[in-house]
């Protein structure tokens, strides 16, 4: 499984870069994926990732990083190419894992390290899944976010070529969406699914008042919206629901992962 944890870190890494440049989208994806693919390399040298079987997924794993950069910059821009970066995405994660045996376990100066850190949680640990926890971390931040507003935009729920959103009317999610999905992955690693239910109910909770709200000013909302100055109460709702689910498989997926791998 040390493809699959190099391809998310190096994914999370160059979402988490490019999320910080906001005002200059394409200069931040630019420079995002030029941190993901140096965290390949550096990466595998630190983990002697040095066989026939890791080259070959290492190329998969820059293609995959780099293809998903660039589609995800071109979703983000214009009214498509959402499906693409999601099967982009999708695919490069199913190769790595059903070619997983072709590659090495972490070793060399990472493992090393990691057992010399006096960390006992990090010395305990096998050195690729520790490079594997690290990745599904990563993922949840702005990768996460990323692959949220993509689906969104799929299915019409948001507009990528601006105007007015049901996004304006519910704020927070993108710090909220994060947290969230740190929150349900930790949980349950912690074998604290309970609790990580509890985190699901809390947004439900905490999102309600605006719901609500909206659904109050519903008539004079949707009676903006048809002179193109606000988002109706059916279009904030179906963003609320599909965000949140989305959000919830996002972190639900990480946690099989972790489990299974």
């Amino acid at each position: 499984m040390s493809a699959l944890a190099l391809l998310l870190v190096a994914v999370g890494l160059t979402d988490l870069v490019a999320a910080r440049d906001g005002s200059r989208p394409t200069i931040g994806r630019l420079a995002g994926t030029l941190v993901g693919l140096t965290s390949i390399a550096a990466l595998a040298l630190l983990a002697d990732l040095d066989g026939w079987g890791d080259v070959a997924l290492l190329g998969v794993v820059g293609v995959t990083t780099g293809a998903w950069a660039v589609l995800v910059d071109r979703a983000e821009r214009s009214d498509s190419a959402q499906g693409l970066a999601l099967a982009a995405l999708a695919a490069g994660v199913g190769v790595t894992v059903l070619f997983s045996g072709w590659a090495s376990n972490v070793a060399g100066p990472l493992a090393r390290w990691l057992d010399w850190s006096g960390i006992t949680a990090l010395g305990a640990i096998d050195p690729t899944r520790a490079v594997l926890l690290l990745g599904l971390f990563l993922t949840q931040l702005s990768t996460g976010n990323a692959v949220v507003r993509l689906v969104l935009a799929r299915t019409g729920a948001l507009d990528p070529r601006g105007g007015p959103q049901a996004a304006d009317r519910l704020r927070g999610g993108r710090l909220l969406g994060p947290m969230e999905r740190v929150f349900i992955l930790g949980l349950g690693l912690a074998g604290q699914v309970t609790a990580a239910s509890v985190v699901i109910a809390a947004k439900g909770l905490i999102r309600w008042p605006e719901l609500q709200r909206a659904s109050r000013d519903s008539e004079r909302r949707e009676q903006a919206a048809s002179d193109g100055t606000a988002a109706p109460i059916d279009q904030v709702t179906e963003y609320f629901l599909i965000g949140s689910f989305v959000s919830w498989l996002v972190a639900l997926a990480a946690l099989a992962v972790a489990h299974l791998a």
